[in-house]
């Protein structure tokens, strides 16, 4: 018989149970940052996007789940139940069914894990090597004139870019290097057409593409011989290699990467037509302007210059001096009427003056002028003549001779 607790033992709900289970699982490192190798089997792609399966092996199954920005990524592998894969991902508790799972973001084909070791190996040699300092990138060209392109013929990639190339950049000379861009053969094709296109083109950008795919398929640009022939190349090189998520170890040599062969065009050609039209309409413009406001500049320099031109012209100069002259003329004749009537009026005065002196006026008066005959001279005194004299009378009007009959004192 079971006997009842004296008190209350410590309950979990389910819930409770649960979050507590998830911490614990959420709360170790190791299972946070996971490879799991394992067969895909229960597969199922819900219209959310998401990607559900399950990963067993011949003991053990564990439920999976990749968000779908995760399964995006994918690019061309394709997933179906019975293939062996390696996911990389983190352990947790989906709490209403107490189940836990692994959250993938990384999911490759079984068997890439040893070509991802060699890739991280190679890396570290090259890098120790410099190959791969910054330094060491040159910049791409802003309007460059030849642009050659190291691709498949028969890809995709290439119609891409040659549509961006036309599109943003049709004045741009583009020379092809076709190239294998998979399998063994590929690295020396590569390189070869590399090495074709700076000797032969000598292009001022190289475009080195190709589109997305396995870690398998992507192998040739991870390959050391390409890899060093990017590094050496005499134009500068962009690669778009793959999709966004993809890396190889041409990226990192590569002067600039891309992460899609469009992308690569696009970066090829940071100045497009409708940039240049743009900056040609400006420079027109401003062209314009600059001529307006210079020829403005000149129309008033010469309206100054006519000005002065006609201040010392001889014609104003002489328009001057003859105004000049009239003005003198004015003062002058101003001068003379003035001098003239001083003159008139002290005339005046002296024909008054003389007039008051003058012996006729006395003659007006009932006086008479007496003078002796024979010599003319003025008798003033009746002592001057003797009796018998002639002597000559001017009157006031008209003239008398008489002869002195007696004279007395």
């Amino acid at each position: 018989m079971n006997q009842i607790p004296l008190f209350d033992t410590p309950r979990l709900t389910v819930t409770e149970f649960t979050r507590r289970v998830r911490r614990l699982l959420e709360g170790d490192k190791a299972l946070q940052d996971v490879w799991v190798q394992g067969e895909i089997s229960n597969l199922s792609r819900p219209s959310s996007g998401h990607v559900y399966f399950t990963l067993k092996d011949a003991g053990a199954a564990l439920r999976c789940v990749m968000w779908r920005g995760d399964a995006l990524r994918l690019g061309s592998l394709s997933l179906r139940d019975g293939l062996s894969v390696e996911a990389h991902g983190k352990v947790t508790v989906y709490e209403p069914s107490g189940q836990y799972q692994l959250i993938v973001d990384v999911l490759r084909l079984a068997g890439e894990g040893a070509l991802y070791a060699e890739f991280l190996r190679l890396k570290a040699v090259l890098e120790a090597e410099g190959l791969f300092d910054p330094s060491r990138k040159r910049p791409i060209p802003q309007l460059p004139h030849k642009i050659g392109i190291v691709t498949s013929p028969s890809g995709a990639a290439l119609r891409d870019m040659l549509n961006v190339l036309r599109r943003r950049l049709p004045l741009a000379e583009v020379m092809l290097a076709p190239s294998l861009v998979q399998g063994e053969e590929a690295p020396v094709a590569l390189v070869a057409a590399l090495q074709r296109l700076n000797a032969v083109f000598a292009p001022d950008v190289i475009l080195l593409a190709r589109g997305g795919g396995s870690i398998e398929d992507l192998w040739a640009f991870n390959d050391e011989r390409v890899v060093r022939a990017v590094a050496c190349s005499t134009a500068p090189v962009i690669s778009g290699v793959g999709h966004e998520t993809d890396f190889t170890l041409v990226d990192f040599a590569a002067d600039l990467r891309a992460p899609t062969p469009t992308a690569a065009a696009e970066l090829a050609t940071p100045i497009t037509v409708e940039d240049l039209s743009a900056a040609l309409a400006t420079a027109q413009r401003r062209l314009d302007e600059l001529l307006s406001r210079q020829v403005e500049e000149r129309r008033q320099t010469l309206k100054a210059v006519q000005t002065t031109l006609r201040f010392y012209a001889p014609a104003r100069r002489m328009m001057t001096e003859q105004q000049r002259v009239d003005d003198l003329l004015r003062r002058m004749a101003r001068s003379l009427e003035g001098r003239l009537a001083l003159e008139s009026a002290q005339l005046t005065g002296w024909q008054e003056r003389l007039q008051a002196l003058n012996p006729l006026a006395v003659l007006r008066r009932g006086y008479a002028v007496v003078s002796r005959l024979q010599d003319g001279k003025v008798i003033l005194r009746g002592q001057d003549v003797l009796p018998g004299d002639n002597l000559y009378v001017r009157l006031h009007q008209g003239e008398l001779q008489v002869e002195v009959i007696r004279t007395a004192e």
